[in-house]
């Protein structure tokens, strides 16, 4: 995986958990620390669109039919 995927991935992550805040809790986490509370907020968007780029980036991972390990390993995957 590389470092950019490991990014997007970890963005990815911080996206859903937001998510979930916000179905379970009606709390957006993200607004909250850099928009103010207010999805408006310049910042926050900044956040919401890069979420939405990882999301894109991570697309690439469900056309990869195999995995090549540092060692040199190759292992199929279905």
């Amino acid at each position: 995986m590389s470092w950019i995927q490991r990014i997007a991935l970890l963005l990815a992550i911080i996206g859903a958990i937001n998510w979930g805040l916000v179905g379970f809790f009606q709390y957006d986490l993200v607004a909250a620390i850099f928009g103010g509370g207010s999805q408006a907020g310049a910042f926050a968007r900044v956040i919401y669109a890069l979420v939405g780029i990882s999301g894109l980036v991570l697309i690439s991972l469900f056309f990869r039919t195999n995995e090549v390990y540092e060692d040199g390993r190759e292992e199929a995957r279905t």
